[in-house]
């Protein structure tokens, strides 16, 4: 069962700049896709961006460019780097590592780390 551990969380000015990481462990999670969701107060969980199994790079439509998500293999680990946040981008970030294909439903998250930007 691969657990999920997110860690880089906490207040940061208007601005700023954080950056998180999610480690895997109990399995490896090259033939998963590896990224990052958030969720802000009274609103659903929305995608943050991903990296697949092959290393391509996915984020929504309405992505930014303030957000870049890489992947360490090595290291079974996905970083989101988050620059010039907003007090909207204030939200709980969770990890995902999810199967597509031959693992599909495969399907893992964290806990979630507190990102709060205050204005």
């Amino acid at each position: 069962q691969v657990q999920l551990v997110e860690s880089g969380g906490g207040l940061v000015q208007a601005g700023g700049s954080l950056r998180l990481s999610c480690t895997a462990s109990g399995g490896t999670t090259g033939h998963l896709a590896m990224g990052w969701f958030r969720q802000a107060p009274g609103k659903e969980r929305a995608f943050v961006g991903a990296v697949s199994s092959s290393g391509r790079t996915y984020y929504p439509d309405s992505h930014e460019g303030r957000f870049t998500i890489s992947r360490d293999f090595t290291k079974n680990t996905v970083y989101l780097q988050a620059n010039s946040l907003k007090p909207e981008d204030t939200a709980v970030y969770y990890c995902n590592a999810r199967g597509y294909g031959y693992y599909s439903g495969m399907d893992f998250w964290g806990k979630g780390t507190l990102v709060s930007v205050s204005s």
